[in-house]
């Protein structure tokens, strides 16, 4: 079977598209080729019966679909250099490296190259993920579907036409996750503060914020009407929200972090 993706990079965000792809059957482990110098990360990607290899010379005479580049920003000129050569065979090329223009694999892979940007979530392992895409206008709508369809075996897919705004998006559902595991680790410190057994803490924080999310998600409800419903006057949410809400706190505070990481994807992306 040939080739359809080229998986340059394995680690925790490349892993957890792999897993997605694969769980959801929109790819075979044949169709899909990764290329990692890491031998840890190589076997471990292995396990999933993909193609693997060390270097991307081992599939130098294949014709993907797309490539796929899931590195760290700051090695992903030298990474995409790498590969150049199936620019000419009608290769489109996806990055999900925070920060980094359509430009710049442009002027890398040539000025008529197909380039999609993603920002994608960790939760794509497990196919509730949040994917952000911006294609350039070298982009054919046939490249554009497969990659959108790829993307959506690994959650939700959303597009924007100003590539401008991928720093923002990578400051809210890109870097979001991490606020929400921090805010379960805070809730589950909380609850063991006030007598909670640590495991009954963890279970009633993972779970509060779960059936949240969900509720949020399906109930059609704005989330300010559902934290409305929850509140009775004078009651006990009232009492913890006077403390979250006075004064903006809980805002400004999740305002200048989400700043703060949009300014490190700009800088990232120079």
């Amino acid at each position: 079977m040939a080739i359809s993706v080229v998986l340059a990079g394995c680690g925790n965000m490349g892993y957890a598209m792999l897993a997605g792809w694969l769980a959801s059957g929109r790819l075979k482990p044949a169709e899909i080729a990764v290329v990692e110098p890491n031998g840890e990360l190589r076997s471990r990607a292995a396990e999933k019966g993909v193609k693997v290899a060390a270097s991307v010379e081992a599939f130098a005479a294949e014709a993907p679909r797309l490539v796929i580049f899931a590195v760290k920003p700051q090695v992903i000129r030298d990474v995409a250099a790498q590969y150049r050569g199936f620019a000419g065979r009608g290769t489109a090329f996806l990055s999900i490296a925070a920060g980094v223009p359509a430009a710049t694999f442009e002027d890398i892979l040539g000025a008529g190259t197909a380039i999609v940007r993603c920002m994608p979530n960790t939760p794509a392992a497990i196919g509730k993920g949040m994917m952000v895409v911006f294609q350039n206008g070298n982009v054919k709508p046939e490249a554009g579907a497969f990659v959108r369809e790829l993307l959506s075996a690994s959650g939700e897919v959303a597009t924007i036409a100003d590539e401008g705004l991928m720093d923002a998006v990578t400051a809210v559902s890109g870097s979001g996750p991490a606020y929400v595991f921090h805010f379960i680790e805070c809730l589950t410190a909380a609850a063991i503060e006030v007598g909670l057994p640590a495991d009954t803490a963890k279970l009633l924080a993972m779970q509060t914020v779960y059936g949240a999310a969900n509720l949020a998600r399906e109930s059609g409800e704005e989330p300010g009407r559902l934290r409305e419903q929850v509140t009775s006057p004078n009651g006990t949410t009232a009492a913890a929200l006077a403390v979250l809400m006075g004064g903006d706190r809980l805002k400004t505070l999740v305002g200048e972090a989400v700043e703060a990481a949009r300014a490190r994807s700009v800088e990232l992306g120079k």
